[in-house]
C-alpha cells in the first residue's frame, strides 16, 4: 500500500506527470498478454533515468513495497501482473537507442526501446541484431532481456541472452551496478549479465544494456515444404540438423495453425496439408544456395508432397510475418487461448509432436502446434473458454503431462516465455528442490526484503491458473 507520505516523496523523485494512480491508469497496467491473470497496482511510475529509478527503489525497498518493470506486457507467463499489487515501473522516458558502435559491433539502449526500431537503426548501418521474438513490433528490449526471448533466427543465432554484453541494473535497495561492457573477454568475478538476464526483474531492474552486433548477411532464401504427415515434418528437421545444415530459420505449424494463420492474413498458405515447414537461409549466395538445394532434397525424401521457394522477398517476408501472426490468429478462435512453449532436444521433435497430438485427444481438447523446431520450440496452443470450468481443468491436465513428457525426453518446461506465474507450479518438475532452493538463495542475498516482481517464478499454490483480482 502507498500511503500518503510515500506518495509525496514518489512524485518529488518523477513529477506529478508520471506517477498515476487513478483507477483508469492502474487498471491498464493490472494485466499482460497472459490469459486469466489479474490484479491491480497501486500506482503507475514512469521513471526518467537511472537515477530516479535508484531513488523509486530505495524508498520502496525501506517500505517494503512490491516494484513489477514492465515493457509493452507481450509475455505470456504473466511475469508483469502484478500480483501483489505495488508499482508497476514503466520505460516509456527511457526508450532511447544512446549508441550504435561500428567499431566495437555494439549497440548500446535504453530499456524502454521498441525492438524492431532498434533492429531498423541498426540494419541501416549494415549491421545486425539476431534475436527477433515474435512480439518484437511491440515487445522491448527491457522485457526481452528480463525474460531472455527467442525468436524464429533462434536456431542459428540464439536468444537474446547470447547477444546482451553488459547491463546496468539497480539493486532492490537502490545501488546501481554495472556488468560486463564492449569486451570479448571479460571474466573478472562472477557473470552477472547472465545472472539478471532471464531473472524477470526478480533480482534487479535494468536501465540500459550494451548489445552486440554481427555484420548483416548479405543473402537470404525462403522457403516452404509440404507435408501430408505430422511425424514425416518433424523427422525432416532431425535430418536437416544431423546433415550438418543450420538453417537461420526453421519452423513447424500443423494444419490446424495453418489454417487460423492463413484464415487471419490471406496470404495464400496450403491448408490442405498436415504440417508445413518454413524454412529460411541467410549467408554468402554461394552458401544459401546450396544449403537451400539440399534442405528441399532432404525434405522430399522424407515425404514431403511439395518444397516451395519464395519468388521474391516480399514473398518471403509475408510468409514470415504469417508466422509471427500464429498466436493472434489463434486467438480468434475462443475466447481464452492457452498458448505454451515446451522443449525438447531436436532429435525429440518427432516424438514431442506425437504425444502432444495423443494427449489432445485423451483430454478431449484442440491442440494446435507450431513452434521453432529446429531449436526443439514447440508452442503447444489450445483455444478454450475460461467460463467453461470442466474444459480448463482439462487443458491444465493436458498442459501438465505435456511437460512432464517434455522432461521425460530431456527437455524443459519453457524455451522462451518464462516461469512467472504460470510455470512458477511446473519449475520443481524441471530443476528438483535443491535447483528451487539454490536459486531461492540467490534471490533472498540480491533483494532480502522481496519486493521486486514477488510471487514470480517461485510457486506458492497447486498447479492451477488462477485469476487474481484486487
Amino acid at each position: 500500500m502507498v500511503d500518503v507520505q510515500i506518495k509525496e516523496k514518489l512524485i518529488a523523485v518523477v513529477g506529478a506527470e508520471n506517477y498515476d494512480d487513478s483507477k483508469a491508469g492502474r487498471l491498464v497496467y493490472s494485466y499482460d498478454a497472459t490469459p486469466n491473470f489479474q490484479s491491480m497496482p497501486d500506482a503507475v511510475i514512469s521513471p526518467r533515468n537511472t537515477q530516479e529509478v535508484s531513488s523509486i527503489l530505495n524508498i520502496c525497498s525501506s517500505s517494503g513495497i512490491p516494484i513489477v518493470p514492465r515493457g509493452s506486457g507481450t509475455n505470456l507467463c504473466a511475469g508483469t501482473c502484478p500480483t501483489e499489487g505495488g508499482i508497476v515501473l514503466l520505460f516509456k522516458h527511457m526508450n532511447k537507442v544512446i549508441e550504435i558502435d561500428e567499431e566495437n559491433l555494439t549497440v548500446t539502449v535504453q530499456p524502454g526501446v521498441i525492438t524492431l526500431d532498434m533492429i531498423n537503426e541498426v540494419e541501416a548501418r549494415g549491421l545486425f541484431y539476431p534475436p527477433d521474438p515474435s512480439s518484437m513490433k511491440i515487445s522491448t528490449i527491457g522485457g526481452n532481456i528480463n525474460e531472455n526471448s527467442g525468436g524464429l533466427r533462434g536456431l542459428k543465432y540464439g536468444v537474446t541472452r547470447d547477444y546482451v554484453m553488459g547491463l546496468e541494473a539497480v539493486l532492490a535497495g537502490g545501488d546501481i551496478i554495472r556488468t560486463g561492457g564492449k569486451l570479448a573477454k571479460d571474466v573478472a568475478g562472477y557473470d552477472f549479465t547472465r545472472l539478471l538476464v532471464g531473472s524477470e526483474g526478480t533480482l534487479g531492474i535494468i536501465t540500459e544494456a550494451t548489445l552486440k552486433l554481427i555484420p548483416l548477411p548479405e543473402s537470404k532464401k525462403t522457403m516452404l515444404a509440404l507435408y501430408q504427415d505430422l511425424e514425416q515434418a518433424a523427422k525432416s528437421v532431425s535430418k536437416i540438423i544431423s546433415d550438418k545444415i543450420i538453417p537461420a530459420t526453421l519452423e513447424f505449424l500443423d494444419q490446424p495453425t495453418l489454417k487460423a494463420v492463413e484464415d487471419f492474413a490471406q496470404i495464400g498458405l496450403p491448408t490442405d496439408v498436415q504440417a508445413v515447414l518454413l524454412i529460411e537461409q541467410d549467408g554468402p549466395i554461394e552458401v544459401v544456395e546450396k544449403d537451400m538445394q539440399k534442405m528441399a532434397e532432404i525434405c522430399k525424401k522424407q515425404g514431403a508432397v511439395s518444397v516451395q521457394l519464395a519468388n521474391s522477398e516480399m514473398e518471403a517476408e509475408a510468409l514470415r510475418t504469417a508466422r509471427r501472426a500464429a498466436l493472434s490468429a489463434l486467438a480468434r478462435l475462443k475466447p481464452t487461448t492457452i498458448l505454451e512453449d515446451a522443449t525438447v532436444p531436436r532429435s525429440e521433435i518427432a516424438n514431442m509432436v506425437k504425444a502432444i497430438s495423443e494427449i489432445s485427444k485423451k483430454y478431449g481438447l484442440s491442440i494446435c502446434t507450431f513452434g521453432h523446431a529446429g531449436d526443439g520450440n514447440l508452442h503447444p496452443t489450445c483455444p478454450a473458454d475460461a467460463r467453461d470450468k470442466d474444459e480448463m481443468e482439462r487443458v491444465e491436465n493436458a498442459f501438465e503431462e505435456i511437460f512432464i513428457k517434455a522432461i521425460e525426453l530431456g527437455g524443459t518446461i519453457t524455451g522462451e516465455h518464462g516461469v512467472g506465474v504460470m510455470k512458477a507450479p511446473y519449475l520443481e518438475l524441471k530443476l528438483g528442490q535443491a535447483g528451487i532452493d539454490a536459486m531461492k538463495a540467490v534471490k533472498t542475498a540480491l533483494d532480502p526484503n522481496n519486493i521486486l516482481n514477488p510471487g514470480k517464478i517461485f510457486a506458492k499454490d497447486d498447479r492451477k491458473r488462477v485469476v487474481v483480482a484486487q
